[in-house]
């Protein structure tokens, strides 16, 4: 029996290293944009969440059914638009102009699978503050940051040069990054998956 992640998130396959949990890594075959259009349109960030994790989980689960899989995502939220990773720097700009001087709520959910069988869906979020810096300022960030920020929803990484956009933050810093990590842990333990 092994724990699968079924994500590219590397923030997320090292916060499970460094709690000393192995895991193997998978990508998941999904295309997010598609999942995100076959569900409801008032559907609440929470379940957007949910079900784009459990749509990866099921994708990795399909090919390792006697493991268990995890599957994880993050919802970006700002006066109830939902935003997706940024394509490319210039909308990384946009969507860090528009969040500057507001707090927005990251959702972050992950689902464990096994048989294709749903053993947990944990859901968790964070309020974040983002202070007013100047134009020049962002500039500035996203030249040192680089491209790497697409990979962000919200296009920053709370871990590194991200710090620096905030004046507040309400919330577990492990959800933060993408992971509802405890709560993980704890329904691991539960589980006998990891010693307790």
């Amino acid at each position: 029996m092994t724990l699968v992640l079924a994500s590219t998130s590397e923030i997320r396959r090292r916060l499970l290293a460094k709690a000393g949990i192995a895991v193997a890594v998978m990508a998941p075959a999904v295309d997010e944009a598609a999942v995100r259009h076959g569900l409801p349109p008032d559907l609440p960030a929470s379940r957007i969440a949910e079900s784009l994790a459990e749509a990866k989980a099921r994708s990795v689960s399909a090919n390792r059914p006697d493991d268990h899989v995890i599957g994880a995502d993050q919802i970006l939220v700002l006066d109830n638009a939902v935003f997706a990773k940024p394509g490319d720097l210039a909308e990384a700009r946009r969507h860090l102009a528009s969040l500057r001087g507001r707090t927005h709520t990251l959702v972050t959910a992950a689902v464990v699978l096994r048989h294709e069988r749903i053993l947990t869906t944990i859901t968790d979020s964070a309020n974040l503050t983002m202070r007013h810096f100047t134009d020049q300022f962002l500039d500035r960030y996203l030249a040192a940051a680089g491209p790497d920020v697409t990979g962000s929803v919200g296009a920053y990484r709370l871990e590194e040069l991200g710090a620096q956009l905030f004046d507040r933050i309400d919330g577990d810093y492990f959800t933060i990054l993408g992971l509802p990590l405890l709560p993980l842990l704890a329904f691991l333990r539960a589980e006998r998956l990891i010693p307790s």
